[in-house]
């Protein structure tokens, strides 16, 4: 995995606490971690697919929304923090069960109080998949 230096000792504390979140149940496996760019891939297996067996479209939301949350975090002072408060997203292909989707989710903006950050999910062909959009406020830590 890629982590940007500056942030490493914030990413590594991170890393150590995903035990047991929803990004580990559905198998999200970060491939990189930085201030402007997040990667990461999650199979399309029991776990993320619908009925019909093609990836859900509620596990490509989830997986962009722990992106831009993350990308937004680790750009936050130490005494801030990141929360979601809205995402949306455009689902332009199937993908079945067997593969795997990779996200990539980059800042459009990032503010003081407020970021928006895009996500591509695309499959193992490197086809679109979803797009998405999360805007994210920037809090102070409880």
């Amino acid at each position: 995995m890629h982590i940007d230096k500056s942030i490493e000792e914030k990413v590594t504390w991170f890393l150590d606490q995903r035990t047991d979140d929803m990004g580990s149940t559905l198998g999200m496996k970060f491939l990189k971690i930085a201030k402007n760019e997040m990667i990461a891939e999650m199979p399309v297996n029991s776990a993320t697919v619908q009925p019909f067996r093609i990836l859900h479209g509620g596990a490509s939301v989830a997986l962009a929304e722990t992106l831009c949350s993350v990308g937004a975090w680790v750009n936050c002072p130490e005494h801030k923090t990141a929360v979601g408060i809205e995402i949306n997203a455009n689902h332009h292909r199937s993908v079945p069960e067997g593969g795997k989707v990779t996200a990539t989710a980059v800042p459009l903006q990032m503010g003081r109080t407020l970021h928006v950050w895009e996500t591509k999910i695309v499959d193992e062909r490197g086809k679109l998949v979803c797009t998405s959009r999360c805007t994210l406020m920037i809090i102070d830590k409880k």
